[in-house]
């Protein structure tokens, strides 16, 4: 299930392999996030050429559309988008409390609005590992409750309590041939409920581990925070998981404390406001001083859009609302994260990452005081 190669002598951070049915994944990693089938204006041809290894889909959005009557048709997600590697679904929990429109919890699971019709729907552990089988996904998030940032400590006592028992229920369902479970912990910053969700789940032996209920809102030094009173409970021969994480600078610390896969929407999402990620920080190409700039978004990015067009051209396209624009800058973004992965790979296996890991947080602008100290000190 996953290997583990080596841990950096100055930090946590894990040089590994994940082996799924359909292919190795080499950790750390960055999974593109396609909730509804497809990563926002990439195509297949543009993940294959920035080095994707793995998606991520959406339980929840794939449920209420296009729904399982067509992608059991299609023969499982992997054949209804054309995609052949590795995709890991996420649980559908997150967005039941996020997204529903009208929700009630409890004990068997979630009864909600969908955001889209209206149409009253419930959703629990055996609802969604069913659709995860039926997804066909190589790795299956179990269903579990994403408590808000800033609830009550009643409420959060109650999540973990359902997230743990939702665990033993998603453990008993079937699974698709050679699929993995991972569990979620959560416990927001609370290092005795972060403790007690750890011990139980990975009581219950599952393939790999999650860290839940972290980007939901709160201050970086709390999302840090989860992580570290998370990780010394997490099992070293089991690949972790943050789930919804993060810049650039935030997930080369976060793998410095030992989490192995990522995925976030930002690479696209900020490419659809003008803005692209280079080594020294983000820049926004809508900016009136990139008019006459003709280099590329950034010098030495071997990704498609840095080889074939300028900052300038960029930035016409931008301003004109023509599509290609958000699409160039989408591969770039979702290049420079995979780059940053193979960089901090490279590294890990060189004896290096210390090096690398202080040199990229001092020049990647704007960093955090807190990523900055952080970097600097042994964890």
């Amino acid at each position: 299930m996953f290997d583990l190669y080596q841990t950096d002598r100055h930090s946590k951070a894990r040089l590994g392999r994940i082996k799924t049915k359909r292919g190795f994944i080499n950790t750390p990693v960055f999974m593109p996030v396609g909730t509804q089938a497809s990563v926002k204006a990439l195509d297949l041809r543009e993940l294959n050429e920035i080095g994707t290894e793995v998606l991520l889909g959406n339980t929840y959005h794939l449920f209420l559309r296009p729904g399982l009557d067509i992608i059991r048709k299609a023969g499982g997600l992997h054949r209804f988008m054309n995609w052949h590697k590795p995709i890991l679904t996420d649980s559908g929990g997150f967005q039941v409390y996020s997204l529903a429109k009208i929700r009630s919890v409890r004990d068997e699971g979630v009864e909600f609005r969908s955001h889209l019709s209206g149409e009253k729907l419930f959703l629990g552990p055996r609802e969604s590992m069913a659709i995860q089988r039926e997804l066909g996904s190589d790795i299956a998030m179990l269903f579990d409750e994403c408590p808000p940032h800033g609830c009550s400590e009643d409420e959060l006592k109650a999540a973990v309590k359902r997230t743990i028992d939702w665990a033993g229920i998603c453990a008993e369902q079937s699974r698709a041939d050679g699929q993995l479970y991972f569990g979620i912990v959560q416990g927001a910053n609370s290092p005795e409920l972060r403790q007690h969700c750890a011990k139980e789940l990975t009581s219950m032996d599952f393939d790999g581990y999650a860290v839940g209920g972290v980007s939901v809102g709160e201050p970086e030094p709390e999302m840090m925070h989860a992580i570290e009173i998370t990780e010394p409970y997490l099992p070293q021969n089991k690949a972790r998981y943050a789930m919804g994480l993060g810049t650039p600078a935030q997930l080369i610390e976060l793998v410095a404390r030992g989490i192995d896969m990522f995925d976030c929407v930002l690479p696209t999402r900020v490419a659809r406001n003008g803005t692209a990620y280079t080594s020294k920080g983000a820049i926004n190409l809508r900016a009136s001083h990139k008019k006459e700039d003709f280099g590329p978004i950034e010098e030495g990015c071997e990704c498609f859009a840095c080889r074939k067009y300028t900052r300038a051209y960029l930035r016409h396209l931008l301003k004109a609302d023509e599509i290609l624009g958000l699409r160039m800058l989408s591969v770039h973004n979702s290049h420079f994260y995979h780059e940053v992965m193979r960089q901090i790979r490279s590294h890990l296996a060189a004896g290096t990452f210390d090096e690398y890991r202080k040199a990229f947080i001092s020049v990647y602008k704007p960093t955090s005081k807190v990523l900055k100290e952080r970097a600097n000190s042994k964890i």
